[in-house]
């Protein structure tokens, strides 16, 4: 599969098979998150694959929204070092579409927790501290989310998009 096949083809995928990932195939999807650029090439991100049954099963507690984390057979979490690169939000934003991406090429189904929360700094802190405590991770990371895999029980159709012309201009904003 081609990469723009790949972003076509990608869908948040909320319901997993009870199917183990194989370790190749996950090794597969965090080295596309590892591989991933980044602002001046700083060390500014780091990834936590997580394959314990319980420990996924905490995490789903993350924020209302990540409850699908209790059939994902394996999670990747991204965290940003703001003490490395002002870029670290970019940084792991890429990261995790890299993840996704690779996902869907070796036949994984996704879905992004976003656990940083920008503009509810108690909310972030909230969700972050929950991660944190759950992966030991350091304070001066911050966590962007959690991405969860496994093989998709169903696939949903794709959504229906904006159209083009509302949304891509050439030479001016606004302009066709």
């Amino acid at each position: 599969m081609d990469v723009f096949q790949a972003i076509k083809e990608r869908r948040e995928i909320t319901s997993f098979l009870d199917k183990p990932i194989e370790k190749e195939v996950l090794d597969k999807v965090i080295d596309a998150g590892y591989f991933a650029p980044t602002g001046n090439n700083l060390p500014s991100k780091d990834l936590i694959a997580v394959t314990n049954r319980d420990s996924l099963d905490v995490l789903a507690n993350t924020t209302p929204y990540t409850k699908w984390l209790k059939e994902a057979q394996a999670a990747i979490v991204v965290t940003g070092r703001p003490d490395i690169s002002k870029y670290w939000l970019q940084d792991a934003s890429i990261a995790c579409a890299f993840i996704w991406l690779e996902a869907v090429e070796v036949g994984l189904g996704s879905a992004f927790g976003a656990v940083y929360h920008s503009e509810d700094q108690k909310e972030s802190e909230k969700r972050e501290s929950h991660v944190r405590n759950v992966l030991s991770i350091p304070d001066d990371r911050r966590i962007v989310a959690v991405l969860g895999l496994g093989y998709p029980s169903k696939s949903p159709k794709p959504k229906k998009h904006n159209p083009r012309e509302k949304i891509v201009s050439y030479e001016k904003f606004g302009e066709q």
